[in-house]
């Protein structure tokens, strides 16, 4: 059984008229023949709600006691009993009196849903369970009542009743909602103008959010590549400090204030895997940004500013979102900073919005106490010190304080080692120890100014210097390393912790994948290669990046295997050994993406097979019986003429002979759309696309139908469109002929043109019963004829070959409800090239719904 279609009417306060436009529409379907019930409404003694009641079924309420009192509440058994079309439903939110089926309203209709009923219903938006927070900051007044956002997402149509503050506080006043006694208070609290504009903004931010969903959904169904409106798209700039929090909030706000703004953090590593992040507040900021909507990357890069940079303008962003320096002022004189680095070199397209922070300006403390690897400045202040510093200890010691002594002298020196040794590591410290013990000697060491060591004593204590320093930048140096190590280990972990991550998820896109390899160790590009045996050539199986293309993994920059016949090559630069490591699991679940991708190949392909069997099955079944009926008919109007028995009239045999006419044209007809169809399943259909002007195409198809039984409007303005005018022609014509035959007895067919920016729009309109919407995708499918259709009527082919006609030439077609009933056939076709439009024409507002196709 299908499920019911859930519609909800979306207020941003009470009184804006939900309940009003709820049932005016259903005295619209119930004049339309739907059979509509009320479920539950409640008027509140509106009297113009409770005139709307008048001449709509009201299904009876269950009357429930509840602490001495007597209340009503929807019967759901009764409704399903009644089981009318579409049940009109008040009050999504509310909750039930206790000893009810269900303690929410919104679980009464779920039933009702699941039941095959269509529910129109309504609801406010501060019931939403996810708003109650902001609702009740701006109001003041917690909402008891709510129903889970999930519940009004999923519904099949959401329309907003708006309404201004003002009109809304008018109605309030002339006693429209409330009654007059309640009127002030409300006035005066709740329905204050402030509140009800917050309330309103909330309404339509909720639907713009929905409504972008739809168009999103429109454009993928619809294979429309072309840019309709600008995206914000906003990187953040995260360290992995207490701060990322504030700039992922601030970014997400940002983004709300464009349509389909969307938050990009990312985490930048250095490519020797050392971060002074922590682990855990990472993941704290992974989780705050994808619970806001957006996705956290995590990329490794030499410098961070332009890795910034890079993965920003390699993701189309608009914008970054960097914190201010926690850095202390002394601490520039290694460097302007990634903030200032990336607003210098962003260049006029891209916006640096630069955040203060509560950690900002207190400092990250020295290198060494970060247990970051010896950087390049760390390194070259070392050698400075190694090597000029001794010599300017020794300036000092011989001009400013010559007498100190040489143990102190010493001292002095060894303090000077231990700081190149922290600085620059182990060189450094070597060649301050080498400097110093030569100046020591030739300076301070009797006899001054030779190389001669008079006393055995300073012999021993100059060695001691030197195995002191050497003992000191030994251990600085190993520990380095080793911090180097476990940091790295760390980086990598993370970066596997989120590749299973992805496959947990079910993340199967190969493209995303590789986008994520080059996305994280800074690469130009990444190829997937493959080849079915060791002398075949190399093929690529999937690519991401905008970098050169590699034929063989031997040209990459960067290869890794994968098996005997697959390989992961990567360009840009190459790739120090310990990243091959993390390399290789990306390699390993590209390869196993791929297989997945192409399983799922074949079970499409599959199913396409079983569909072209169910075609098959379907036309021998067709030709068993529609071909045979006009071949009957043939037949026994010749056999009848041949007859010697009966002396036939020349009116009688006039009339027999017209039978065998229609008969033939009727086989010749279905004859051809099945092998039009049959074209179309086999793609032998082979378009010769010519620009064409529409009133030369479209009056050829009409041949086939009474003169009078069609109104054509094609202006001779329109631009010339890149057709088939065989196709064409062969498509209008099914359209039309299927608008008449189904149409309203006496209603012409219109058929009219208008254009539409690139696009040329043809649209078939009848009167007749019209379609329902969960019929309108069925009617397209070959050998389908909607509700009472006789079975002489058609295989049921005419609407699908024109779908396919229209498909092969790069067109559209596609069913809309006629206002005022009826079904309008719309033909988007594309303009062609070097056309120029012309102003656009007025539309017939006509969409779709005929109640019988061929």
């Amino acid at each position: 059984m299908a499920r019911g279609k859930l519609r909800i009417y979306l207020g941003a306060a009470p009184g804006v008229g939900k309940t009003y436009a709820m049932l005016s529409e259903a005295h619209r379907r119930v004049e339309r023949g739907t059979d509509c019930a009320v479920a539950f409404v409640e008027h509140h003694h509106r009297p113009r709600t409770e005139v709307m009641l008048h001449g709509l079924e009201q299904i009876p309420r269950r009357e429930l006691e509840y602490r001495g009192g007597t209340f009503t509440e929807m019967d759901v058994d009764a409704v399903l009993a009644r089981r009318p079309q579409a049940a009109l439903v008040d009050e999504l939110a509310h909750t039930n009196i206790p000893g009810s089926r269900n303690t929410k309203r919104w679980q009464d209709v779920e039933e009702l849903l699941a039941a095959g009923i269509d529910v129109v219903s309504t609801v406010n938006i501060q019931h939403l369970e996810s708003l109650g927070d902001i609702v009740e900051s701006i109001t003041g007044v917690r909402q008891q009542e709510t129903v889970p956002d999930e519940v009004v997402r999923r519904a099949d149509q959401i329309e907003l009743v708006d309404m201004s503050p003002q009109a809304l506080r008018r109605r309030m006043a002339h006693g429209n909602i409330y009654k007059p006694d309640k009127v002030d208070a409300a006035l005066s609290n709740y329905f204050r103008p402030g509140n009800l504009t917050a309330l309103r903004e909330l309404a339509l931010l909720w639907v713009a959010d929905r409504v972008d969903a739809y168009l999103t959904e429109y454009r993928s169904e619809h294979q429309v590549s072309a840019i309709w409106g600008s995206r914000e798209r906003i990187v953040v700039g995260l360290t992995g400090g207490p701060e990322g929090r504030t700039l992922i909030r601030r970014a997400a706000r940002l983004a709300e204030k464009g349509a389909g703004g969307e938050v990009l953090a990312v985490y930048i590593s250095r490519s020797d895997g050392l971060t002074s992040a922590s682990p855990k507040e990472l993941a704290v900021q992974r989780t705050l940004v994808e619970d806001l909507g957006g996705t956290f990357h995590h990329v490794i890069g030499e410098d961070v500013s332009v890795a910034i940079l890079d993965f920003a303008r390699g993701v189309n962003a608009t914008q970054i979102v960097l914190g201010v320096s926690r850095r202390k002022g002394w601490q520039y004189v290694f460097g302007p900073g990634v903030g200032a680095t990336v607003a210098r070199e962003s260049g006029p397209d891209l916006d640096v919005h630069l955040i203060t922070h509560d950690e900002a300006g207190k400092g990250r403390g020295l290198p060494a106490a970060r247990g970051a690897r010896l950087g390049r400045s760390r390194i070259v202040w070392g050698r400075l010190v190694g090597v000029a510093g001794p010599a300017l200890l020794t300036l000092l010691l011989t001009s400013v304080m010559p007498e100190v002594g040489l143990a102190n002298d010493m001292l002095l020196f060894l303090t000077l080692t231990v700081a190149a040794a922290l600085l620059g590591g182990l060189y450094p410290a070597l060649a301050s120890a080498v400097v110093g013990s030569l100046l020591l000697n030739w300076y301070f060491t009797p006899p001054v100014h030779t190389l001669t060591i008079a006393d055995p004593k300073n012999i021993v204590a100059i060695a001691i210097f030197v195995g002191v320093a050497v003992s000191v930048a030994s251990v600085v140096d190993l520990a380095a390393r080793r911090t180097h190590q476990a940091a790295r280990l760390r980086a990598e972990s993370e970066i596997l912790s989120f590749l299973a991550g992805s496959v947990l998820r079910g993340e199967t896109s190969l493209e995303a994948l590789l986008e994520r390899v080059r996305e994280t160790f800074g690469m130009e590009s990444v190829d997937l290669l493959e080849r079915e045996s060791d002398m075949a050539p190399w093929t690529c199986a999937g690519r991401a990046g905008t970098g050169r293309p590699v034929e063989r993994p031997e040209d990459a920059d960067v290869d890794v295997p994968v098996g005997d016949h697959t390989a992961l090559a990567l360009t840009g630069r190459v790739l120090p050994a310990a990243d091959r490591r993390v390399l290789a699991a990306f390699a390993a679940q590209a390869v196993v993406v791929l297989d997945r991708q192409r399983l799922q190949s074949e079970a499409d392909q599959s199913r396409a097979l079983a569909e072209g069997n169910r075609i098959r099955t379907a036309l021998l079944a067709a030709v068993s019986h529609d071909l045979r009926t006009p071949l009957a008919g043939i037949k026994a109007a010749v056999s009848s003429l041949r007859s010697d028995d009966v002396a036939w009239s020349e009116e009688d045999q006039a009339e027999l002979l017209e039978g065998i006419e229609e008969g033939a044209d009727r086989l010749d007809h279905l004859v051809g759309n099945l092998l039009d169809m049959s074209r179309l399943q086999t793609g032998t259909v082979t378009p010769i696309i010519r620009e064409m002007d529409l009133d030369e195409v479209v009056p050829m198809a009409l041949g086939g139908v009474p003169e009078d039984s069609v109104d054509l409007d094609i202006p001779e303005t329109l631009p010339m469109v890149a057709v088939d005018a065989g196709l064409l022609e062969r498509s209008v014509a099914n359209l039309v002929e299927n608008a008449v035959k189904y149409g309203a007895p006496g209603e012409p067919v219109l058929v009219s043109a208008s254009s539409l920016a690139d696009r040329v729009e043809v649209r078939v309109v009848d009167r007749g019963p019209g379609v329902p919407d969960e019929a309108k995708g069925l009617i397209f499918e070959p050998f389908q004829r909607y509700g009472d259709a006789p079975r002489g009527a058609g295989v049921g082919l005419g609407l699908a070959v024109a779908r396919g006609f229209a498909e092969a030439m790069g067109g559209t077609l596609d069913a809309e409800d006629t206002p005022g009933g009826g079904l309008t056939m719309v033909l988007s076709l594309p303009v062609a090239p070097g056309a120029q439009p012309t102003r656009q024409q007025s539309v017939i507002d006509a969409p779709a719904n005929n109640q019988g196709f061929k």
